[in-house]
């Protein structure tokens, strides 16, 4: 389940640019990661076992989750400063989680992108800065198709230093 700002935190929003998704961006995602399932590969076994507009070629559901953070990544970067703003903190530490919830398909044609918030959790007992970023991954009519929140954490003030020393 996607987390929640916690109560009392501003957070702050962002919206991406819109990205159309074709069915060579599902084929080479599923064929990078060895996603070879009947439901990914096989249009007569998806023709003859599903249902609906899943009866045609769809994006698997990390390929969504994966794209919106790629739409994403052009201005991450402004929008992790805009929340670090005044606040103490060491040098990046990576991603440490991510919390998702798939709602809908996302079909080749589709344009899809990104609104969410961004904020950060109290520091942790050892020091550690984390920042949530909510991604609500849109269709062109609306609809969200994924929801998901990807933690990173900053290391502690001066952790760097005093490993080097």
């Amino acid at each position: 389940m996607p987390l929640e700002p916690p109560a009392g935190v501003k957070p702050v929003p962002f919206k991406t640019h819109n990205r159309t998704i074709t069915e060579t961006d599902i084929v080479t995602f599923v064929n990078v990661v060895g996603l070879h399932e009947p439901f990914f590969i096989d249009m007569e076994y998806i023709k003859k076992n599903m249902s609906g507009r899943h009866r045609n070629r769809f994006a698997p559901g990390p390929m969504i989750i994966s794209v919106g953070m790629g739409l994403l990544a052009p201005t991450v970067a402004g929008i992790i400063d805009k929340v670090l703003e005044g606040r103490e903190h060491g040098p990046f530490g990576g991603m440490t989680g991510v919390q998702a919830r798939v709602k809908g398909a996302l079909f080749p044609g589709d344009t899809i992108h990104v609104e969410g918030e961004a904020w950060l959790r109290p520091p942790t007992s050892r020091g550690y800065t984390l920042m949530d970023l909510r991604h609500r991954v849109v269709n062109q009519h609306g609809e969200v198709l994924v929801d998901f929140t990807e933690t990173i954490t900053f290391l502690p003030k001066g952790a760097v230093e005093a490993e080097a020393g």
